[in-house]
């Protein structure tokens, strides 16, 4: 089902695409978490995207809880601009050979996904709000508040040491 297919006639049924849309996004994330972890050099770096692991593992969790309070199946749908941002961040990680450009190369990338995230679950929130599914938003919004942290902390690590130190 594309984004302005017939498949999406309502608003109800665009609220579940973008629940399988971020589903889909978040199990990406997770196949490329193991890679940037070993790519890491700093340390602090490698304990973030470790500890961003666990959380990704339990946003999908969350989000399986969504999809079945909204009587929905569980189930994802091909997601072009994560896998872009995902494809991009692969190639930069590949060329870069200095262990601190590559810490601030992760970060840029780490950036990109969780500005993503934050887009799809704000915008999930508003819509659950908007069908009177406070029970989805309020669930969606604990998630939306770590993507917020993890992109809080991925700033600080970068303009505290990681760009000064590429630089």
């Amino acid at each position: 089902m594309g984004l302005f297919t017939k498949d999406i006639k309502t608003f109800d049924d665009l609220f579940v695409h973008q629940l399988q849309d971020i589903y889909y996004a978040e199990k990406q994330i997770l196949k490329a978490l193991p890679k940037m972890i070993e790519k890491a050099g700093d340390p602090q770096l490698r304990s973030g995207f470790e500890m961003h692991r666990k959380e990704t593992e339990t946003h999908v969790t969350r989000l399986e809880q969504v999809f079945r309070m909204h009587g929905a199946e569980p189930k994802g749908v091909d997601c072009p601009a994560i896998d872009g941002i995902i494809k991009e961040a692969n190639e930069i990680i590949g060329d870069v050979a200095d262990k601190e450009v590559l810490d601030a190369a992760l970060i840029n990338a780490a950036q990109a996904v969780e500005h993503y995230e934050i887009v799809r679950y704000g915008t999930l929130v508003a819509w659950a709000k908007q069908l009177g599914r406070n029970d989805c938003a309020s669930v969606l919004e604990q998630t939306l508040r770590e993507e917020h942290a993890a992109d809080d902390k991925l700033n600080k690590l970068a303009l505290g040491k990681v760009n000064r130190k590429a630089a």
